[in-house]
Order: structure tokens, then C-alpha cells, then sequence
């Protein structure tokens, strides 16, 4: 069991985190105001991409190397809204669910905290820490050919165990798509995670095929639009096949655990 993570008052701000990295967290928000500013004041700082700048860093007191990112909203209102929020945002419940997944034995990665500023009228910016993985690739990038280490075919068959893993759990990510799924190497080959999920959902009421059709649907479609724009080796027979062969696994998996 994970300890509960803490907040603490530094200044205006507030700052939570597991107890691992709250201390590191809250002296980098007295010293440089926010968390974002810190990750890009730190010498060669890598860039990643995303909305804005995303920098990986290495907490000062713990050792940790972290990726922090800037809070920006998304969709048709982000040039109204920007990265202004509603308190308490999305970054606790993102926090929840990453621990949830975790618990649940869904690959992950792991968010160690959060610091909120206050913004007029009462809203908030936010800055969200997740543990680094090194040597990682998102789904996007191997099917696009730019990640050695791994080739499209071994990534797409441990993306559908990962599909396999949040159908039993009946876990829907309505923002699948081929940026949200990271491939990294371990000591036993190539792992998938999923990212991004604050907007994962858990629903009972679907059965394990139905939430691995809902799941599978939304990354083919991505898939698609990944094809479209920045090109990939990935055929419409190959997606094809992809969908039917994890239904498949699944239909299966579920006799053998029937009987």
C-alpha cells in the first residue's frame, strides 16, 4: 500500500505529493515559485514534447529524475481558458487514478505530485510531477519508425496485452491514442503503459468485450490519423487484424476463465 500523499502551504501555493519528494517539491516552489520554472531553469534540460515544453529534471534532495509539465487545457475554448483551471483541476484525480491503475497491476506511470498557484478570478495554474522512464517511446513514434529499439509489430503486441489488462478491469481511456500508450525496455523485453489518465474511467456496467471494442476503436482511429498525417508502415488489413485478433484473445480468455 502506497502512503498517502500530503500538501503543504508554500506561500500562495499549495503542494502535494507523496512523501518521498513533498520536501523536494515544496523548497523548489519557495525558491523558484513554480515547479515548471524550476525543470527549465535546470542545466540541459530535455524537452519532450506535448502542448508545451515538458522537461525532465532530477529532484535536488531525493535524486529522482521526474518529468514536469505545465497545466493547458485542450479542445476549441484553450485560447479563452489557456492553462487557467477551476480548482482542485484534474491533477489530483489524476493522481488517483495512476495509483489505482498501479494497485491494480496496469503499467502506468507513476504521478508523485502536483502544485497549484493561484490565478484571478480565482482559478488556479497547475504543474503536475511524474516519475521518469527512461529509454521510452510512445506508440506513435515506433509505428512512425523512430524509436530503435523496438519494432512495430513487437509494439503492437504489447499494446494488446495492455488492451487485454484494462479490459478485465473494465477500465475505458476515452482519449486512447497512439501519443497516450509508451513502450519501454525491461529486464524481460518491451513493456506497454498508459499515459495520460486523468479521463480514465472504470464502468461495471460494460462487459470485458465491450470495453476492449471501445478501447481498440478509439486507437484504430488514431492509428488512422496518425497514418494520415505523419506516416506509418501500418496498413488498414494490419489494423484489421490487430481488432480482431484482441476480441479474439479476449473471447478467449474468457471461456478459459468460464469454465
Amino acid at each position: 500500500m502506497n502512503p498517502a500523499p500530503l500538501t503543504r502551504a508554500v506561500g500562495a501555493a499549495d503542494v502535494t505529493g507523496t512523501p518521498t519528494v513533498l520536501d523536494d517539491l515544496a523548497a523548489i516552489v519557495r525558491e523558484y515559485d513554480t515547479l515548471y520554472d524550476w525543470a527549465a531553469e535546470q542545466p540541459q534540460p530535455r524537452a519532450m514534447r506535448g502542448r508545451a515544453p515538458v522537461y525532465v529534471a532530477t529532484l535536488p534532495q531525493s535524486g529522482m529524475p521526474v518529468v514536469v509539465r505545465h497545466g493547458w487545457h485542450g479542445g476549441v475554448l484553450a485560447p479563452l481558458t489557456a492553462d487557467r483551471f477551476r480548482r482542485p483541476t484534474r491533477a489530483p484525480v489524476e493522481m488517483a487514478r495512476s495509483t489505482a491503475l498501479r494497485a491494480a497491476g496496469i503499467p502506468t506511470t507513476e504521478v508523485l505530485g502536483f502544485a497549484r498557484y493561484p490565478a484571478f478570478f480565482g482559478l488556479c495554474h497547475v504543474d503536475v510531477v511524474t516519475r521518469y522512464v527512461a529509454d521510452a517511446a510512445d506508440l506513435g513514434m515506433v509505428l512512425a519508425g523512430l524509436a530503435p529499439f523496438v519494432d512495430g509489430e513487437t509494439a503492437l503486441a504489447c499494446t494488446q496485452r495492455l488492451l487485454m489488462q484494462l479490459a478485465r478491469h473494465g477500465v475505458i481511456h476515452p482519449d486512447l491514442n497512439v501519443k497516450n500508450i509508451l513502450l519501454r525496455p525491461t529486464s524481460d523485453g518491451i513493456e506497454a503503459l498508459i499515459i495520460d489518465v486523468d479521463v480514465v474511467r472504470w464502468d461495471a456496467s460494460r462487459s470485458p468485450q465491450e470495453t476492449m471494442r471501445a478501447n481498440v476503436a478509439r486507437l484504430m482511429r488514431s492509428v488512422r490519423k496518425w497514418r494520415t498525417h505523419f506516416g506509418c508502415d501500418v496498413t488498414d488489413a494490419r489494423i484489421a487484424a490487430f481488432s480482431d485478433a484482441v476480441t479474439a484473445e479476449l473471447s478467449a480468455a474468457s471461456h478459459s476463465d468460464e469454465r
